[in-house]
């Protein structure tokens, strides 16, 4: 019979609707219900795409022995760390204390008022089943010891608050030394950052491609070229169907976990077109435009959105869908084109992954060989791709994220923009009005949704940040007002109900549900911080509007994750990039014309020519609703083009070559 999971919006928590153990959904009922039984409360927490969730789910929550010590000794609460990660931050940091290290699925064991006093990760069916049994011991023979214990960890996680720490003016030295710190980190072999397992850093190659615009720094293009070229040759690039994978279990991105999750799409969309903007590099286009055309067909749900994940697995196995032998690919194309494609992708009788299988990888460089090795490339991949649509399909967690979806917004921009790609702007647009129609409800916007339908947990600073940035970039897009007023609604929102008073931010709003502390995590990690996004977004708002008070916001939170930017420059890769677009200006770009539909060079050289993190809008003289265009005429009735920072700008411009001196390319 299903459980209390059975009416949730959670794809995560509907995959344990049919487990024996009797969960609950993390709410004040079930805290109350163990305070009334007087026991302690699981609270487990992960993910659908998550290859151990699955794990620890068919050992432990599917078994009936396991269930009964659960539901015996226990209040057991599941919880999607996508849809609270409010949540999920304050038990990440109270695991991460206790134990060192951190992960998914997360197994926190807390008291009645939800103070952890025992947490894990992934414990193995024998191992858990006996900490059941000695947390229940505990609970009834040692009741002063595990509160104290409590207490201690609640402690901790109160002082692992950033709030009123040490900051740090953004500067040019500042930036300078965080880009040659992550030259030196690069992995000079694979490219990248560290060691298995290795997961795409885009953030901070965001940070290195903004930061050789602004200094000439050819060390921080090349260390952008060379770990873009390692992941788009790798296996954890799909080389048939496009899209990354989230990292990559070996050094050289030959092996991934196979989860493709939509945020690290998105990122990775904005990196490989900013690198083919500044390079031509063939390759680097080819994955921005098949990257973006995974986003959409893969992730796009029937309501407009997009949808959150691929899993991990297929039928409880990985790789099942993606792997191959050579007999498989002789038996899709062929024995010549088997044996070619065997060696194109690295396809051997050994292996490279499981079972005598291999992950495809990119061993020939290809995109600008000859036209008639192209061509069969490409077929090769069709009937390949064909071949492998066939075979079981890894599941999707189709919710919708607000947040992810407005990263995926403003690279579809992007991508657009720079690539002419209609289909790309235009579901910038279109996804962008999902967002503001469906989960942007009084003003306040809703973390997730699901079948066209808003769930109940709030959005955290992340999602006004890069839902603000989202909408920002479909007003440049459009040259519509609407889109800078609702950037501004969800900008006035942080700055009332999640800023701290010291210019840094809270995670959560001040009206939100009461956790046992309040996250404040500058950090950037899978995706930006909430403090990234939110500055982003400030600084973009304020050079397409002119009203300082937000950049000057702005300046005073990016202080804030100054010290980060110089210790840690691998985890603060998103407030680097919008501190290297703070510096540069931003450059504020407003090309008036009678037909912003025409093909105008203006526009064209201004995308080209301006660096990242440029706003850019096209449009009538004086358009309503766009404040870059007021009080800025024609040339002699002839399309021109005004090159500004903080609304100064120089003369107005009618040539293309102009707008790059300006901007100084």
């Amino acid at each position: 019979m299903p459980n209390r999971l059975a009416d949730a919006t959670s794809p995560y928590l509907l995959q344990h609707r049919d487990n024996p153990v009797d969960w609950w959904q993390w709410s004040a009922e079930a805290f109350e219900e163990a305070r009334r039984r007087d026991v302690p409360v699981i609270i487990s927490v992960g993910y659908a795409a998550c290859h151990w969730c699955h794990v620890m789910a068919h050992e432990s929550f599917e078994d009936e022995t396991i269930a009964e010590l659960m539901n015996a000794g226990f209040v057991s609460i599941k919880v999607d760390r996508e849809e609270r990660p409010d949540v999920d931050a304050v038990y990440m940091t109270a695991t991460q204390a206790m134990t060192g290290q951190g992960g998914w699925p997360m197994t926190v064991f807390a008291t009645p008022d939800g103070d952890p006093f025992f947490c894990g990760t992934y414990f193995p069916k024998a191992s858990f089943g006996r900490l059941l049994t000695s947390v229940t011991t505990a609970w009834r023979e040692q009741r002063d010891d595990v509160l104290k214990q409590g207490a201690a960890v609640v402690e901790a996680v109160g002082g692992a608050q950033m709030i009123g720490g040490p900051t740090a003016p953004i500067s040019d030295e500042l930036l300078a030394a965080a880009a040659e710190a992550l030259g030196k980190e690069q992995d000079h072999q694979y490219g990248g950052f560290g060691g298995a397992p290795k997961f795409p850093p885009h953030m901070n190659l965001l940070f290195l491609l903004r930061h050789h615009e602004r200094t000439g720094s050819a060390e921080a293009l090349e260390t952008v070229r060379h770990a873009c070229e390692q992941m788009a040759r790798g296996g954890i690039y799909d080389q048939l169907a496009g899209g990354f994978a989230r990292y990559a279990v070996d050094e050289s991105w030959t092996v991934p976990h196979f989860e493709k999750m939509l945020y690290d799409n998105a990122l990775l969309l904005r990196v490989y077109t900013q690198l083919w903007r500044l390079t031509g590099d063939l390759p680097a286009r080819r994955v921005a435009d098949e990257t973006a055309a995974f986003l959409l067909r893969d992730l796009g749900t029937p309501q407009g959105g997009l949808a959150s994940a691929l899993d991990a697995d297929t039928e409880g196995v990985e790789g099942l869908t993606y792997a191959w032998t050579p007999a498989e690919l002789t038996a899709a194309l062929g024995e010549d084109d088997g044996a070619w494609a065997g060696d194109l992708f690295n396809v051997t009788t050994k292996g490279t992954f499981e079972h005598g299988k291999s992950v495809l990888v990119l061993a020939r460089d290809i995109d600008a060989a000859d036209p008639a090795l192209v061509e069969r490339w490409r077929d090769v991949r069709e009937r390949l791709l064909a071949s492998r649509r066939r075979r079981p399909q890894p599941a999707r967690d189709d919710k919708v994220v607000a947040s992810w979806n407005g990263l995926a917004i403003t690279a579809l921009a992007e991508h657009g923009l720079l690539t002419g790609a209609a289909e790309s702007r235009e579901a910038a647009v279109a996804l962008a009005g999902v967002l503001a129609d469906r989960h942007l409800i009084g003003g306040r916007l809703r973390r997730v949704s699901r079948d066209g339908v808003a769930g109940e947990p709030a959005g955290v600073l992340e999602d006004y940040g890069c839902v603000a940035e989202a909408f920002l970039a479909v007003h440049q897009v459009t040259a519509e007002g609407r889109w800078l007023e609702l950037a501004r609604g969800l900008l006035d929102v942080a700055l009332e109900r999640f800023g701290s008073g010291d210019g840094g931010f809270y995670d959560t709003a001040d009206d939100a549900e009461k956790l046992l502390t309040r996250p404040a995590d500058p950090t950037d990690n899978a995706t930006p911080s909430g403090l990234s996004a939110i500055c982003a977004a400030l600084v973009g708002y304020a050079a397409l509007s002119g009203e300082t008070s937000y950049r000057e916001a702005a300046d005073r939170a990016l202080t804030t994750a100054g010290p980060l930017i110089g210790g840690h420059p691998r985890f603060a890769g998103y407030a680097a990039a919008v501190a290297e677009a703070a510096l540069t200006g931003p450059y504020e770009i407003a090309i008036v014309t009678e037909d912003r539909d025409a093909a105008n060079p203006l526009v064209e050289a201004a995308h080209w020519s301006a660096p990242g993190g440029t706003v850019i809008v096209v449009g009538e003289p004086d358009r309503p609703g766009v404040p870059l265009l007021a009080d800025r005429p024609l040339i002699e009735g002839a399309p021109a083009a005004y090159v500004c920072r903080g609304f100064v700008c120089d003369r107005p411009v009618t040539k293309p070559g102009e707008i790059a001196s300006r901007v100084g390319r």
